[in-house]
């Protein structure tokens, strides 16, 4: 029983850590954040940093880590949803996850996980539309295709979450899944 508390109070401490990070990064670049600041604002000691990460750069990768298995994961089992329950999901995801994605789309960060969540996002687009459109995943028409797709899908949950999330996930699912739906019966019409 009492590993239990332990874990929970460890997971507890480590989310807490995270956020503390990702709130600093809202203000300045990660390189010019310390361990005593995110200790600080996490309210607990700079052992207990220690206790779980190396330094600050350790910290940020342990949440690229896990948020892009988080990610993978969704995604896998969204990938057969049309798209407003897609996005519906996946807005949702977003919206519970608010820290995270705006730690991921600022501009104070190395820009890694930006770079690994367009690329975790582009792959799954590319496969759904190239199984859709019975085409080889190279095809280069269906490569160009899936970056204006991606790409537009991921600048709208950026403005977004660099919004502070203004508008409701109903209003950013509906604005998503009517522009993919657009986007998808001008490719499927061509």
């Amino acid at each position: 029983m009492g590993a239990k508390k332990t874990d929970r109070r460890t997971l507890k401490t480590k989310k807490a850590l995270s956020n503390a990070l990702a709130e600093l990064l809202m203000e300045k670049e990660i390189r010019k954040v310390t361990v005593q600041e995110i200790a600080d604002k996490a309210d607990v000691n700079r052992v207990t940093f220690y206790k779980h990460f190396y330094d600050v750069y350790d910290l940020y990768e342990n949440i690229e880590k896990e948020v892009l298995i988080e990610l993978g994961l969704l995604m896998l089992e969204l990938e057969n949803l049309p798209s407003e329950k897609f996005f519906a999901h996946l807005t949702d995801y977003i919206d519970k996850n608010r820290m995270v994605f705006k730690m991921i789309f600022c501009p104070n960060t190395t820009g890694q996980l930006r770079t690994k969540f367009d690329r975790l996002y582009s792959g799954l687009i590319l496969k759904i539309q190239s199984e859709k459109q019975e085409l080889d995943i190279t095809d280069s028409s269906l490569l160009y295709q899936n970056c204006y797709r991606s790409q537009g899908s991921i600048a709208i949950i950026s403005k977004w979450v660099l919004n502070n999330f203004t508008e409701s996930t109903e209003f950013i699912t509906k604005i998503l899944s009517d522009l993919d739906h657009n986007t998808e019966k001008f490719i499927t019409n061509k």
